[in-house]
């Protein structure tokens, strides 16, 4: 009898597995701010951010040339541990005016802090960077990268001081639709995963004591360095693309 009882009882016992949601309806950019170099938050009087075909697009159409209007969309709430997927597409020509290695270049950010904290003229948030590339670009590189504006990550075993470090992805063509997942686990550990493929695993991220964007960030926490938590953000780099089908999954 004690051997039928005990399934029934992890069976009850047992947590409901977390449920995904929508955190974006396809229709509007609900519960999304943006942050565009050179304005405050909330900003966006040339429309950037825009939504089109059930897709929030990064749109350029009314920019002649980038003037270094780096943006950023946040969502609103901050997140700690979780799971995030969604649908990206790079598409049409770079904006003119841009360096060479904002070609065909955008990216989530993740551990992003608030866009309120930004200074005004900041080009990109303290963040960790989820880099989606495609080709062709100048420099043939993979998508699903890592970039550190004001961070540094433990890497293979040790902190590592590169700006960005390369995933295992192949190279993907501009035009075409990627899926793309981040896993951040309770402990720490980041994954980036690109077609349902691990790509990139770190962990230990912290603020950057040299950097000037992470410097108040770093006092407001008492000279803390460890960045466990933080807003995500979609990017744009003067190259269009298309974000859809993002969904979210808090395990804690």
């Amino acid at each position: 009898m004690k051997l039928l009882i005990l399934p029934v009882l992890l069976l009850i016992g047992a947590s409901p597995a977390p449920k995904w949601q929508r955190i974006f309806d396809g229709r509007t950019l609900t519960g999304w701010t943006p942050k565009i170099t050179g304005r405050a938050a909330g900003e966006d009087p040339l429309h950037m951010f825009t939504v089109a075909h059930g897709a929030i697009r990064v749109s350029h159409a009314n920019y002649r040339k980038f003037g270094g209007e780096f943006g950023h969309l946040f969502w609103k709430a901050p997140l700690e541990a979780y799971q995030v997927r969604f649908d990206y597409r790079l598409f049409g020509d770079p904006l003119p005016g841009i360096k060479e290695w904002q070609t065909s270049n955008s990216g989530l950010m993740i551990h992003a802090q608030s866009p309120g904290t930004m200074a005004r003229d900041q080009a990109f948030p303290v963040s960790l960077e989820v880099q989606l590339l495609g080709v062709p670009r100048p420099t043939r590189e993979p998508t699903g990268n890592l970039c550190t504006p004001g961070t540094t990550v433990v890497y293979e075993g040790k902190r590592d001081p590169r700006h960005c470090i390369l995933s295992s992805s192949p190279l993907l063509p501009v035009g075409r639709w990627v899926h793309a997942e981040v896993e951040v686990l309770p402990g720490g550990q980041i994954t980036h995963l690109i077609d349902g493929k691990i790509v990139l695993r770190y962990t230990g991220a912290e603020l950057d004591p040299a950097d000037k964007d992470a410097q108040p960030l770093i006092a407001a926490a008492g000279g803390a360095l460890s960045l466990r938590r933080g807003y995500i953000a979609l990017q744009s780099e003067g190259h269009e693309i298309e974000f859809r089908n993002i969904e979210l999954q808090t395990l804690r």
